[in-house]
This record gives C-alpha cells, structure tokens and sequence, in this order.
C-alpha cells in the first residue's frame, strides 16, 4: 500500500506469480510519482489490472499515464460512470464543476456490486458503497477479512457527501454504507486516505458522530465541503497568487452553488475570502504577500 496524503488518495498494489493489480492512481499531479512507485514494487513486471473505486480526479487521475506505461493494461471501474468515461463528459464526471484535471482513460470492464472479482489470487467481494460518491464501490477480502474502504471509511471520517452540495439528499446513504462496513467486520481497514487501522468499530463511532452533526446543520457540510475544495486545489499549486485562485474559483461552479447556499445574500468574492479566512485562522494556509501558499 502506498500512503499518499490528500492530493492523491492511497493505491493498493495486489499481486502473485500471475498477475498484479493496482487499486485506485491518484492524482494527475503526481501521475508521475505513481509510476515510479509502482514500477518499483513491481521491479520489471507488468501491471495487468487497474481498479478505481470510484472516479473522483484524486483516485484515477494517474489511469492515463499508467495505460501509456502499460499498453496492455485492464481498467475496470465501476458501472455508474461508464457512459460518461466512454464518452468523455467531464461535467458528468465533476472535473468541471470541482475545477479539477483528470486527463482522459479508457476502460475495458465493470466492477459489479454484488459480484466477486479474482485479484492476485485471491477473491474479493464487491459492494456498493453510495453516499461520498453515488457510484463509488469497496471491496472486501472475507478469509482475512481486509476492507478497501476508499473514501467511504477513514480512521477520523469520511469522504465530502458530494450529492448533498448539489442538494441531492444523500446522508442516509453515508449512513446505510456505514452500517454495511460493521456488517463486514473487517479485521483491517486500508482507507482512500491516512493510515491502515484495525479498530474499525472505534472509526465507525466517528463517523457516525461527524454524520450526524452534519445531518443536524447541513450548512456546515456545504462550508467543509466549500473548504476541502479549496485546500485540494492549492495542494495542487503549492502556492498561487490570490488572483490566479480567484480567477480559478469564478470558473468553478461547485463554488457559485456553495456560495448561494451560505452567502445570505454576500457577493460571491465576500464569501470567498470568508472561507480564506477560516483556512487560515485553521493553518490550513498561508498568506505571503499576495500569495496563496499550502501548509
């Protein structure tokens, strides 16, 4: 397992005497660390499978550059998106509306809910997992009981609910996936993003504890949701000058939607430099000058 950070999430790398196979590629911006990650655990071999969990720019945006490292390479995702991948349709995909890059892959196979799949030798179940991503899938390992829980289950959370900042009502999903995960029992957790654990009861706690305090003030899931967007962008930059991020935020409309929902009438600037100013105060970010820097 690769331990990736936030910009790109974890990749899993499965393999035996037969075949390897990668779960999940990261981001665009680190396409390039991904490959030599992987071609150094696989020393010469081929990878034969990709897997995306689910299609958020952080989980597959290294699926091109690992199909033109490895032309015979398999990438199967889940079905929800398929259409819109065979078709390249970005706004369906959210890249767009998010303001992220994700260069266009192809993809030759399905991860069905419901069904078993043979990775490395071994048979994984698959299950859907709606709620951070209407389509987004987990799969289990049920002799070692191992989950590969993407953004459904982190050790302190879970993935943004993206449905609910589009005003599709979606926290009782997050919670039906949850209750799913503790039905598993899983021995051990390898989440989209931090560190394995094994006390996944302790992490459900948290979850449900972060659920339902969103569920009880929806406005303060779309200021998350506003803020994690804006810190995954300037990761992506390291650093910016504050006019380039402004021009960038006035061309990404999940911000427009997330500012009508919680500006009470401010302009779209003034709320922006609200939540600037809340990710600073957090040390989240930095100002320099007139530059946006990460921290």
């Amino acid at each position: 397992m690769f331990e990736r950070g936030w910009l790109s999430a974890n990749n899993v790398l499965l393999m035996d005497e037969t075949s390897a196979v990668l779960v999940d590629s990261g981001y665009v911006s680190h396409a390039r660390q991904t490959l030599a990650l992987v071609a150094h655990a696989l020393n010469g071999r081929d990878l034969d499978l990709l897997l995306n969990t689910h299609l958020h720019s952080d989980h597959c945006g290294g699926n091109h550059a690992l199909q033109l490292a490895y032309p015979d390479l398999q990438t199967w995702i889940p079905p929800g998106h398929a259409q819109a991948v065979a078709n390249w349709d970005e706004a369906s995909l959210t890249y767009k509306a998010t303001g992220q890059d994700c260069p266009r892959f192809h993809c030759q196979g399905l991860l069905q809910p419901g069904a078993e799949v043979q990775l490395a030798g071994v048979t994984w179940q698959v299950h859907a997992a709606p709620g951070h991503d209407p389509h987004s899938i987990i799969l289990f390992e049920p002799s070692e009981r191992t989950l590969i829980s993407a953004d459904a289950l982190w050790q302190q959370g879970f993935g943004i609910v993206f449905p609910e900042l589009e005003g599709i009502a979606a926290f009782h999903e997050v919670a039906q996936t949850l209750d799913l995960i503790e039905s598993l029992k899983p021995q051990a957790v390898i989440p989209g993003h931090g560190a394995p654990f094994h006390d996944c009861n302790q992490a459900l706690a948290f979850a449900r504890q972060k659920l339902d305090a969103f569920m009880q003030n929806p406005e303060k899931h779309a200021r998350y949701g506003a803020k994690v967007l804006v810190k995954f962008k300037i990761l992506e930059w390291n650093q910016i000058d504050k006019g380039e991020f402004v021009a960038w935020a006035q061309r990404s409309p999940y911000l427009h939607a997330l500012s009508r929902l919680q500006s009470n009438g401010q302009a779209f600037e003034e709320w922006l430099e609200m939540i600037l100013g809340e990710l600073i105060k957090s040390k989240a970010l930095q100002v320099d000058g007139n530059l946006l820097q990460n921290l």
